[in-house]
């Protein structure tokens, strides 16, 4: 088979449809400074075409005529510190099929640069796909931040085990977008999915080596490219036009989609681990470098990718313009966020951060950092610049040790509820504060409240892997098999108080899917490889109460003002008191043996907390009031109320 081609341009990056007089075809487009002379290899009916690229400076290119959509393609790289013998992906492919078996010291072989063979044949290779869609009338939703509720969840694990979805459904995109998935989210209340990585991503050759898969999908090549994993597979869809048709429904429900995604390393990994992408093409300017050479490994998994150079700074860009652009998703969330300015050192006036606000097409996107790596001077909580959130692990310990370990102060307790402003005040608003009690990574609120120590080893690492403090209380035993009711009651109670905090906290809300209704990953804190019953949620055995209670508590956040304006509180709207009724004085905040306050809002609405497992009267402001509990106003309370036992209490004025 023949193709008609010229040099075509060098700009876009990647392939783009472009007309040449009056035809059609695919322009290819590859930067690298250390190529001496670059091929583009097409495969079509089993026969690999090759097309040695033109040079414009470092960008290596070509327009070929009439190409067909779903050609799978590479590059051959041929220079210093490349082999033309391996086949690499585009570093801005839109779809990538096959991976690659890395599973013995045999296997990686084939994709070690200094391995002569040809590996083509088994190589993952890049694919041109048809980018078309019946977006109709959808755009990205740009739910203000004061009305934002995120509920994180993985694409697979949320609906794997749903018996009520189509087979063929279940664990997919389409899974996502059924109607039954999507009564479900709007019936809970929340505003936005935070989705666990969705692009093409590797097993690490340990995990391939113990039978286990990186389940969560952080160890990604291409970000660009749609994990075809978690596509239906029905016939006339692709994983890009599911991935969009989920997007859509869940807009069409006034559900934002917001991305978890990676730009701090690859599945590179180590400098002489097996190569796909970056380090064949220009390993010197996609990862950092120490003064020796070796890779600088501030990620933990191998490497760090250099996206403080232009090449690495346009990257980024791209892609989050692709999936805004192309597949209208509304945020980003970024995993180890703290690379995005670091050069190498973290720069809160990086250039990359001026890029992203600069970025016509990304204003009113939702940006959320992890605002820290395992690197030098890597913990940056509260550096981020004002148009990012940041989630706020603070929060957590914070609220964790108040509820469960009973040794955080009253003061800190304060501080996180009322949106950290000792954090985030200077110039930033409640929003920037990412709140929550659990994620991905690390227990559940089950296990939270059922293990002192994680239980990892189905993992294979010994139980060595995952965080050590945790914050956690079993209340008395290990585990969730046989426990007596009184201790499952503790655990109940427990688990609504944090819940009910994290829902009625100045800040924007976080809820790990399945914390709701109780679900467990039987101790593991990590489960990263698990993909199988441990990190999928289990929908049969559901608390009932838990997942009402959560319900209700969505919709209180959604009628108190001072928890919908984005706002720092003030004595015009929120009120301390002791539990003498009387306002907090600084001998109040100081008491480590009371551990109680209330807190008004907007004058009609007072939260009782109660840290400590006795008995408390709380002297309750002046007027009547009714406590709010399953949706219902209960009999009016005047003068005082007496709390028995550790949480949260909610009274509403009596003429609301």
């Amino acid at each position: 088979m023949k193709f008609e081609f010229t040099e075509g341009v060098a700009f876009p990056l990647g392939y783009s449809i472009q007309n040449h007089q009056e035809r059609q075809g695919i322009n290819f487009s590859l930067f690298s400074t250390q190529a001496q002379a670059v091929d583009l290899c097409l495969f079509i009916q089993e026969e690999e075409l090759r097309f040695p690229l033109y040079r414009t400076d470092n960008y290596w290119h070509i327009w070929i005529q009439d190409l067909p959509l779903n050609t799978a393609y590479g590059f051959r790289v041929y220079g210093e510190g490349s082999n033309p013998q391996k086949l690499l992906l585009d570093p801005y492919a839109k779809g990538v099929m096959g991976k690659p078996d890395c599973s013995t010291a045999e296997k990686q072989a084939w994709f070690s640069l200094q391995d002569e063979r040809d590996n083509a044949e088994i190589a993952p290779k890049s694919v041109v796909m048809d980018l078309s869609f019946d977006w109709q009338d959808d755009k990205p939703l740009q739910t203000p931040w004061a009305n934002t509720i995120i509920y994180e969840l993985h694409v697979k694990g949320f609906t794997q085990l749903r018996e009520d979805l189509p087979e063929n459904m279940r664990g997919t995109y389409a899974g996502l977008a059924h109607p039954t998935t999507i009564a479900y989210l709007k019936e809970l209340g929340i505003s936005a999915v935070e989705l666990l990585p969705v692009f093409y991503h590797l097993d690490e050759i340990h995990l391939q080596q113990l039978g286990l898969k990186n389940y969560w999908g952080y160890n990604p090549v291409t970000m660009f490219a749609v994990e075809a994993d978690y596509w239906s597979g029905e016939p006339g869809t692709t994983p890009l036009t599911e991935f969009k048709s989920m997007v859509k429904a869940l807009h069409q429900a006034g559900i934002e989609v917001i991305l978890d995604v990676v730009f701090n390393h690859t599945a590179e990994s180590e400098k002489h681990h097996p190569t796909y992408c970056h380090r064949g093409i220009d390993e010197h300017q996609y990862y950092w470098h120490d003064e020796q050479g070796h890779y600088v490994n501030w990620t933990g998994c191998g490497n760090m990718l250099n996206i403080a150079n232009e090449n690495g700074r346009r990257w980024v860009i791209d892609c989050l313009k692709y999936w805004v652009e192309e597949c209208h998703v509304d945020g980003f969330r970024f995993d180890l966020g703290t690379n995005l300015g670091r050069e190498p050192y973290f720069n809160p006036q990086a250039q990359l951060f001026a890029d992203i606000a600069q970025e016509s097409s990304l204003q009113g996107c939702k940006f959320i950092a992890e605002p820290w790596d395992i690197g030098e001077y890597g913990y940056q909580l509260g550096q981020f610049p004002p148009y990012f959130a940041e989630w706020n692990d603070r929060y957590r310990d914070d609220m964790c040790r108040f509820w469960l370990w009973k040794s955080g102060e009253l003061g800190a307790f304060a501080d996180r509820l009322a949106g950290s402003s000792d954090i985030f005040g200077a110039n930033r608003l409640p929003h920037h504060s990412i709140n929550f009690i659990t994620a991905h990574d690390g227990f559940t609120l089950r296990d939270l409240v059922s293990y002192n120590q994680k239980h990892n080893e189905a993992n294979g690492e010994q139980n060595r892997d995952g965080r050590n403090e945790n914050y956690s209380y079993n209340h008395g035993i290990e585990g969730i098999e046989n426990i007596p009711s009184a201790v499952e009651n503790q655990r109940f109670f427990s688990s609504v108080s944090l819940l009910q905090t994290l829902l009625l906290s100045n800040g924007t809300p976080m809820l790990l899917a399945g914390d709701e209704f109780g679900n467990t990953q039987y101790g593991n804190n990590n489960a990263y490889c698990q993909d199988n019953e441990i990190a999928w949620l289990d929908w049969q055995n559901q608390n009932e109460k838990l997942l009402f209670l959560t319900k209700q508590t969505i919709a209180l956040r959604k009628k108190i003002q001072s928890l919908q304006t984005d706002k720092w509180w003030s004595s015009d709207n929120v009120t301390w008191l002791s539990v003498q009724g009387k306002l907090m004085e600084t001998a109040d905040w100081q008491n480590y043996y009371t551990k109680a306050l209330q807190v008004q809002l907007d004058q009609q609405w007072l939260l009782l907390i109660n840290g400590k497992d006795q008995e408390q009267e709380f002297h309750l402001p002046p007027g009547s009031w009714r406590e709010y509990c399953e949706s219902k106003y209960h009999n009016v309370i005047n003068g005082y109320y007496m709390f028995k036992g550790v949480g949260v209490r909610i009274l509403c004025q009596a003429m609301a």
